[in-house]
């Protein structure tokens, strides 16, 4: 896969000619989340090149991007190569067809942030659904994780006279069905991680007699999810939940091999903006999309919940208060809109879509209904 990408910069003598790297770190760091890869070819100055490649080298956010990446996901830590524009590879698209079948008997499950759903499919109708609260992000011990995912394949088969396919959705990196980033196992050990967690879905398969698996990114299964109960092609999925998650589906219905992990792709370039907790970078899209976000506009809210209070319970507060005509709960939801409506814009530079889909528990009650009508108001106002 390739993917090329154009940047306007200021002129050696323009007075914004120091924005220059800032803009160009930003763009890198939006595409490697977004797109995938581990190698830049770049045409602009030879400078700003060398800038690039010490930044991902020598910084705390760009060393985790790289080894995150580069190493983990493409087991090459991430290089810049200045070139000319005749040395450029051509771009290269890879797309696949995923899912989109409703015979025989089949359990899914997804795996968040704060709670595991799971249901069982039999010809097309649902037999069963259950969402368990559980807390994977800090358990070291994956078998936390192993007990958990096994716990809710059982419930789901015990209401099916067999089991002929499972599919699994969670937010990260997978590669046939092999984890290989994945925030559910952020306190996960390195070395535990290898030994144990990389071949956790394959664990789960061989524990089912080997029936057909798959484990593909919840953003991804969001935008196919969307794209069957519409009818529709060229679909673009957010989930505002735990995290952020997002799928694309191309106008000729399939997905692609692009990473679209937007929770960690910037949308926010103010130096100030809020910061990731795990990659310790600013306004990327986790702090905006997100339960995350929620509770970070609880203060300029002037609601005041408990400060043990766990997000989930902070995001329940704020839709009681909506439900009840809060006026302060109301201004966290129109701004999560303003939010999304400057980000569909970005997002649309990068991706063909024609329909988007907005969901999560974020997006749950009458505050999902604000949070669409603010973006709407921003497409309609600033991008007409």
């Amino acid at each position: 896969m390739a993917s090329r990408s154009r940047w306007l910069k200021f002129a050696a003598a323009h007075p914004l000619a120091a924005a220059n790297f800032s803009h160009l770190e930003r763009l890198a760091k939006f595409l490697l989340w977004q797109r995938g890869g581990w190698r830049f070819h770049f045409t602009g100055p030879a400078q700003l090149a060398a800038q690039l490649q010490a930044h991902f080298r020598d910084t705390a956010t760009g060393r985790f991007d790289s080894n995150l990446i580069g190493e983990r996901v493409y087991d090459h830590p991430i290089a810049v190569i200045a070139c000319d524009a005749a040395s450029l590879p051509p771009e290269r698209a890879n797309v696949q067809a995923l899912g989109r079948h409703l015979d025989g008997c089949r359990i899914g499950f997804d795996l968040g942030g704060s709670d595991r759903k799971v249901a069982a499919v039999q010809d097309g109708k649902v037999v069963f659904s259950e969402e368990t609260v559980w807390d994977p992000y800090f358990h070291p011990d994956p078998q936390y994780h192993f007990d958990g995912i096994m716990d809710s394949i059982r419930k789901a088969a015990a209401h099916l006279p067999r089991v002929d396919a499972i599919g699994a959705s969670a937010a990260g990196v997978y590669v046939n069905n092999r984890v290989k980033v994945a925030s559910l196992f952020r306190g996960v050990a390195p070395d535990v991680f290898n030994a144990r967690v990389k071949d956790l879905f394959l664990e789960v398969q061989r524990a089912w007699n080997g029936v057909p698996f798959e484990v593909a990114n919840d953003g991804e299964v969001t935008a196919l999810a969307g794209s069957m109960s519409l009818g529709v092609n060229g679909v673009l999925g957010i989930a505002m939940g735990t995290s952020q998650a997002a799928g694309y589906v191309t106008p000729s219905g399939n997905i692609t091999t692009w990473l679209s992990e937007l929770a960690f792709a910037p949308v926010d370039y103010h130096p100030a903006a809020a910061c990731d907790e795990w990659s310790g970078d600013y306004g990327v899209g986790a702090q905006y999309f997100s339960q995350q976000a929620v509770g970070r506009l609880l203060p300029a809210s002037g609601i005041e919940p408990d400060t043990k209070l766990p997000l989930p319970e902070q995001l329940k507060l704020v839709q009681s208060l909506m439900k009840a005509g809060d006026p302060r709960a109301r201004k966290i939801y129109e701004t999560l809109g303003t939010y999304l409506g400057y980000a569909v814009a970005h997002y649309a530079d990068y991706y063909d879509f024609r329909h988007l889909l907005i969901l999560g528990r974020v997006t749950s009650g009458a505050g999902g209904d604000v949070i669409i009508a603010g973006a709407k108001a921003v497409l309609q106002t600033e991008f007409p």
